[in-house]
């Protein structure tokens, strides 16, 4: 009924009810637990790093598997003591007293929250160095705390091998007789060894960064900082030549500034090595041995004219007669009583015309004799074969020689000096001829040709009916003084490789001649690649 007392037993029996009810929740409670304690475990024992936990009076409450391998210890061995009777050494443990009483007293911390570096302890008394850092577990209650620690050992090993390394490559480089340098990826100098500061005179710290322009000439700065920056940006090798101070003579010297890249694997530019040469004397020897092959160039030509004077005489006699006889002629028309006007300007046009081409034959033996600096021009290489055996045509047609020309029309134009030229297909000709003298006339020819031998290539060849180059010779047929004349300087064809190889183009010589004798060729390049 309402309101009568509930009976003891079914009281007994609801409190029975709950007490199960409770006791089975504080089992569940008790499984989360214990399993959240054994999950946690888990996951500090699966960190590769060392995990230590201490409370606010400094003794360790965790301390997981990596930290006994790490430090020797088992966990049980050291929860419950003070850390900095553990991992601490000797004489960081007053310190790490003293910073945690700090930080219990006013909260600040040079270590919380930061990584560092330190010397820990091992179980055998060995110390190792460590990273740590130190974080302040966020719960209730008094302050407890989390260290991560990280032997470094190998790393520390592998910084002094390497600083080791670099301290042994700079006493290498400071001792090599060379000015040598290095850069950044970026292209910024960071090094320059003593042999450079001894050279320019400037300090180390004056030359690195964007200080190095300082030792150029100021008409080589834009031009070699282009060249640089472009093979920074590219990774291509760096090689200029420029003018650097030297601080000797207070001069600029010409030298070769070079540089490779250093790749990480064929990937990224980790660094730039370089070097600097002094090359003002070989460079100054060179401009001599050009100025002196030009003379001796010049002299050849001079000799070669001397001994081309019947020809030359013959073709500037040529235009003489004819301007002669028309002069007469045109002197005879105009003694007529009524003289015929029309006849006597063709005369006058004859003149003019044959004025020209003596004028013109004398400007061509003029620049063969002078001596001046070598033009490059656009020409045409058949113009040039035309005006070469223009000289040669009286000498040859004297000694009997039939000379064919075989040149291809429209050719792509060359740049270079006419005269030299000139004066190489003179040479070769004269040669071609003179090693005809031992055949009857009627076997005596010349064949002389053009060629594009590849879009870029013209190719001019002379070939003779004569006995061909003995085998033995050719190897050294352009040495200089080599010759198989009894006459003979040994210079003519050492000059006309000079005179080609300047131009970019190259000589060769074989017996393998359409005419059966020898056959010389050189390669100039077209204009449109010069």
């Amino acid at each position: 009924m309402e309101g009568q007392p509930e009976h003891p037993a079914d009281e007994i029996k609801r409190l029975h009810e709950e007490l199960e009810k409770g006791i089975a929740e504080h089992k569940r409670t008790q499984d989360e637990l214990k399993h959240s304690e054994v999950r946690n475990a888990a996951i500090l024992d699966s960190a590769l790093d060392c995990i230590v936990t201490i409370n606010h009076e400094g003794c360790i409450t965790e301390f997981n598997l990596a930290a006994e391998h790490t430090f020797g210890y088992r966990r049980d061995e050291v929860v419950g003591l003070h850390l900095a009777d553990i991992i601490i050494p000797p004489s960081l443990r007053e310190a790490h007293r003293s910073g945690l009483a700090r930080y219990l007293a006013t909260g600040a911390s040079r270590v919380i929250g930061r990584h560092i570096e330190m010397t820990a302890v091992r179980a055998d008394g060995r110390e190792i160095p460590v990273e740590l850092a130190i974080m302040r577990i966020p719960l209730d209650g008094p302050p407890s705390f989390t260290g991560f620690l990280r032997d470094i050992t190998e790393r520390k090993r592998t910084e002094l091998q390497l600083r080791e390394s670099e301290f042994r490559l700079r006493q290498l480089t400071e001792t090599i007789p060379e000015m040598l340098w290095s850069a950044t990826p970026e292209g910024v100098i960071d090094y320059c060894n003593a042999r450079v500061l001894d050279y320019t005179g400037f300090s180390a710290n004056e030359i690195k960064g964007s200080g190095w322009t300082k030792l150029l000439h100021p008409d080589d700065v834009d031009e070699t900082v282009r060249v640089w920056m472009s093979c920074v940006a590219t990774g291509l090798p760096y090689k200029v030549e420029v003018r650097i101070f030297h601080a000797a003579d207070r001069t600029y010297r010409w030298c070769v500034a070079s540089a490779l890249p250093l790749l990480d694997d064929g990937g990224p530019v980790l660094k730039w090595h370089g070097t600097v040469v002094d090359m003002h004397d070989w460079k100054q020897a060179q401009e001599k041995l050009r100025d002196m092959q030009a003379e001796l160039a010049q002299m050849t030509r001079v000799m070669t004219m001397g001994q081309l004077t019947a020809s030359i005489a013959h073709e500037v006699n040529q235009p003489l007669t004819a301007i002669a006889a028309n002069g007469e002629s045109s002197l005879h028309w105009l003694t007529q009583d009524t003289p015929d006007i029309e006849k006597i300007r063709m005369l006058t046009k004859r003149v003019v015309g044959d004025a020209r081409r003596a004028s013109e034959i004398i400007g061509r033996i003029r620049d063969m004799a002078s001596q001046r600096a070598p033009e490059q021009k656009p020409l045409s290489i058949d113009d040039v074969v035309n005006e070469s055996l223009s000289f040669l045509r009286h000498e040859l047609q004297e000694k009997g020689i039939i000379v064919s020309l075989d040149l291809t029309r429209e050719l792509p134009q060359i740049v270079g000096d006419r005269t030299q030229l000139q004066q190489v297909i003179v040479n070769l000709t004269i040669n071609a001829a003179q090693a005809m003298t031992q055949l009857a006339p009627a076997d005596r020819r010349i064949s002389v040709g053009t060629t594009l031998s590849d879009p870029e290539t013209v190719c001019c060849s002379i070939e003779d009916s004569g006995p061909g180059i003995d085998p033995e010779h050719l190897p050294r047929l352009f040495d200089s003084f080599f010759t198989t004349k009894d006459t003979g300087m040994g210079m003519g064809l050492a000059i006309c490789q000079s005179i080609l190889e300047a131009h970019g183009g190259r000589i060769r010589a074989d017996n393998n001649s359409a005419l059966g004798g020898a056959r010389f060729s050189f390669d100039l390049l077209t204009r449109r690649v010069q």
